[in-house]
Formats: structure tokens, C-alpha cells, sequence
């Protein structure tokens, strides 16, 4: 991970240059992330406490899987690969793109692109990526949203498409 290189983007989204990951992170450089929320057959969304490992936002909770871009890799290889890794199914996935939105605070700044995808199968999360997971309906999601502490990114994602379902 340390040298995995990434592109930099402006705040059009346009390729600027590239960094690794570690001097990104340090020097609050523009980056891409894919997000993607998963459904179960019947509707239900997987949701994660990320492990307290992680280089941002460890041990909260999220609702989608996802990460980084690498340098050259397009959000859609991103969703499709983030998604087959972190969820650990072996059937290919197809996350539809949904909006994207430029996410930024005082101490990170990314390109959001957010998908959703339907999982059939039996999910294996990564165990270095995820420490507990379950798929909850939407009214057992809502309830904890005030419980539980969310990665900020993903709990403005939700916010987003909760508001705007199907923006582009």
C-alpha cells in the first residue's frame, strides 16, 4: 500500500498528476474513491466496522465498501474490484454508477463516484478490511445512524442518495 501510486485530480475531477498513497494522505492531495453500496436478494445493505488498522477512519462503521483509486484505474474497475475484495465473492459483480460528488474537509479531499450493486451469493469480508459485518434492512440502518460513528465520507454518500436517489 505504501507505494501504490494514485492520480491526483483537480476540482474538475481532470488528472493532475500522481503521488503515492502515504504523501497523499500527508499532504491533503485531491484523489478518487469509488463507493459501493451492497444489496442482498432481499434489499437488505451490507454494513461494516472498519478494522482499527485502517490508514483513514478505523473501527467506524459504514455502509458502503470501496477505497481508493489507483493511478490509471478508472472508478469502474475500482467499484468492481473494491466491491469483489472487500465483500469476498468469487461470482464477477456489476455496481451501476449512481452520482458523483466532490468530498472535502479540512483534513481529506476526493472524488466520489458512488454505485450500488445487487450480491447473490454468500460474502467472505476480507478479515484486514472488516471486523464485524451484517446486512440490515433500511429501517435498521436508519436507526443506528445516530448510534453508531460513520466513516464521514460514506455517511455524507448516504445522506446524498437518500436525498437524491438517482442523481447524475
Amino acid at each position: 500500500m505504501a507505494d501504490e501510486i494514485l492520480d491526483i485530480v483537480d476540482e474538475h475531477d481532470v488528472v493532475v498528476g500522481q503521488a503515492p498513497r502515504p504523501e497523499v494522505y500527508a499532504r491533503r492531495l485531491r484523489h478518487r474513491a469509488a463507493f459501493v453500496l451492497a444489496r442482498d436478494p432481499d434489499g437488505r445493505i451490507f454494513v461494516h466496522r472498519r478494522t482499527a488498522h485502517k490508514l483513514v477512519f478505523p473501527s467506524l462503521y459504514d455502509m458502503f465498501v470501496g477505497g481508493v483509486l489507483s493511478a490509471g484505474e478508472s472508478y469502474d474497475e475500482a467499484a468492481r474490484r473494491e466491491a469483489a475484495e472487500e465483500l469476498g465473492v468469487d461470482t464477477p459483480l456489476a455496481p451501476v454508477p449512481l452520482f458523483r460528488f466532490l468530498y472535502e474537509t479540512p483534513a481529506h479531499t476526493w472524488w466520489s463516484a458512488v454505485y450500488e450493486v445487487r450480491v447473490d451469493g454468500p460474502v467472505r469480508p476480507q478479515p484486514e478490511e472488516v471486523d464485524w459485518w451484517a446486512f440490515l434492512t433500511e429501517d435498521e440502518l436508519h436507526r443506528r445512524l445516530d448510534e453508531w460513528e460513520w466513516v464521514p465520507d460514506g455517511f455524507e454518500a448516504y445522506r446524498r442518495l437518500r436525498e437524491h436517489p438517482r442523481q447524475s
